[in-house]
């Protein structure tokens, strides 16, 4: 087959880079980009360098050199950009003589690479041309928060490392840095656990699932799937060639009728024996009065914090049903020798086993914010709400429910958040409800917070809850384009965040989107 090359040219007012970066200044003249141009960087950047590579081979049908020195596209390290940019910010120059990008690390390196690679044609990557002329510019540019984060449920609905992979991909291309891995929930456990391989053998598969809220319907289809700690790994690595950093999450002491089908010794209640094939709060919860199954937890998260280098571990926390707690004499004889008030009160002791259980291994927990005891689901009224145990300070809070005034309280009380406010960021929810001009106007620092506290503020989370949503085409209409307007709305500095602007940019990601086969929401 031949292919008719073509010469591309790109336009000043045809840039458009998404997230918006902090400063573009445009400069006279153009860079002639052809396949005899190199690719130059030092042996510390080659992961970057065979990255930017691609890009280029993938464009020009053939792949171009590298050397250590010289000119062409110049990828080096640049130790005073620290102080000013961060570890995660770049210099991007476009000379008629070539381009340079400079960053103090690797990942900022990595950024400045996304960049360029939106200077562009949008079709570059799918169809051979002669060579594209870029404009003369300069770009600073550095992250507003550090971190920027797209989450994955996979226990509702497995969706297999290939689209994992492809969404690793698309974070990348956005400068999204953490991928959170939802993969163990009541409807299916996604991880294999070697020292418990019932967890995967019965724990990840259920016989049916149910097709709405509250219905009595069926798909009348079984699901499964899990992942292999070899298949992690590969996940793991192919995540970290992209600067992304994989944080999983290890539902408990809720959500837990998964496991407790597997080994039913771990539940409260004594009668789950079924992974669940229905979606909502749960009856069951792990029996976290008996040491056993506080042990069998540790060894869980002894494997998954072998396999995940990353700093941070989630283990949920969310949506306890505390009834099975109440009603168990074991469990309120626990509670009374411990001198424990309630059982949120026992939530927040066994949390705070495993943060420090985390912290010996040197890492950190992470949980949703019900961990910090409040009646965030306003289930408690008549009842004696006071909490006395007190969350360890070395959490992560995630919020995602409740009055923004317990962010505030948060922050102030010392404790680092990640604000993931459902009303917001949940991508599962129909664009009715969360429109993409919504979505836009999100910030994660609560309006009027002090500033002493933004540095507590670590950034957001975007989440894509899989219950209703089994098949790709679907989650990728969720996805997309709502995971473009998240990176912005983390990386991009407030006074450079322009809704209308965003949505011009936009056009050239769909472009993309459309030549890959990304199925994305065309609406407002």
């Amino acid at each position: 087959m031949v292919f008719a090359l073509s010469f591309c040219q790109v336009s000043a007012q045809a840039v458009k880079i998404i997230p918006e970066p902090e400063s573009i200044v445009y400069g006279e003249g153009v860079f002639k980009l052809g396949t005899q141009t190199k690719v130059i960087a030092s042996p510390e950047l080659e992961n970057e360098a065979d990255f930017l590579v691609g890009i280029l081979e993938s464009g020009f049908g053939s792949k171009p050199k590298t050397a250590k020195k010289g000119k062409g596209i110049v990828l080096q390290f640049d130790n005073s950009l620290l102080e000013s940019m961060g570890e995660e910010g770049y210099s991007l120059s476009v000379t008629s003589g070539g381009v340079n990008i400079s960053a103090a690390t690797p990942a900022g390196v990595f950024y400045g690479i996304q960049s360029f690679r939106q200077l562009l044609p949008q079709d570059f990557e799918f169809v051979n041309c002669e060579g594209v002329e870029i404009p003369v510019l300069d770009i600073s540019d550095s992250p507003r928060f550090p971190w920027r984060a797209f989450m994955l449920d996979e226990s509702r609905h497995f969706k297999g490392m290939a689209e994992v992979k492809k969404l690793l991909d698309q974070m990348a291309l956005l400068k999204l840095n953490t991928f959170h891995w939802h993969l163990t929930d009541d409807q299916g456990w996604r991880i294999e656990i070697k020292k418990y391989p019932k967890l995967t053998e019965v724990g990840g598969k259920r016989k049916d699932t149910q097709t709405s809220f509250r219905s009595e319907e069926r798909t009348g289809v079984p699901h499964e799937g899990f992942y292999t700690q070899e298949q992690i790994k590969e996940v793991i690595a192919y995540a970290a060639d992209r600067h992304i950093t994989i944080v999983p999450e290890i539902e408990m002491p809720g959500h837990a009728m998964a496991a407790v089908a597997a080994y039913p010794w771990l539940g409260s209640l004594g009668t789950t024996t079924e992974v669940s094939e229905i979606f909502g709060k749960m009856d069951d919860s792990f029996r976290i009065s008996d040491p056993e199954v506080v042990s069998f937890l540790k060894d869980v998260l002894d494997e998954v914090m072998a396999l995940f280098p990353g700093e941070v571990i989630h283990v949920g926390g969310d949506e306890v049903n505390l009834k099975p707690w109440e009603e168990s004499e074991d469990v309120q004889a626990f509670m009374k020798a411990k001198d424990l008030n309630s059982p949120v009160d026992l939530q927040i002791y066994f949390t705070n086993e495993i943060s420090s259980y985390v912290d010996a291994a040197g890492k950190r927990m992470m949980g949703w914010n019900d961990i910090m005891g409040d009646d965030i689901h306003e289930e408690r009224e008549g009842q004696d709400t006071k909490v006395e145990q007190e969350l360890a300070k070395s959490a992560i809070v995630h919020f995602w429910k409740g009055d923004l005034k317990l962010i505030t309280r948060a922050v102030q009380d010392g404790y680092d958040v990640v604000n993931s406010n459902h009303w917001d960021t949940y991508l599962d929810y129909t664009f009715k409800r969360t429109p993409l001009s919504k979505s836009y106007a999100f910030n994660p620092i609560p309006e009027g917070l002090d500033e002493k506290y933004h540095h507590h503020i670590l950034g957001l989370g975007t989440q894509m809850w899989s219950e209703w949503i089994p098949e790709v085409s679907q989650m990728q209409r969720q996805v997309f384009p709502r995971l473009a307007i998240y990176a912005e709305v983390g990386w991009t500095q407030l006074e450079n965040k322009d809704f209308d602007r965003f949505s011009e940019s936009l056009e050239s990601l769909k472009t993309r989107w459309k030549l890959e086969g990304i199925n994305y929401y065309d609406g407002e």
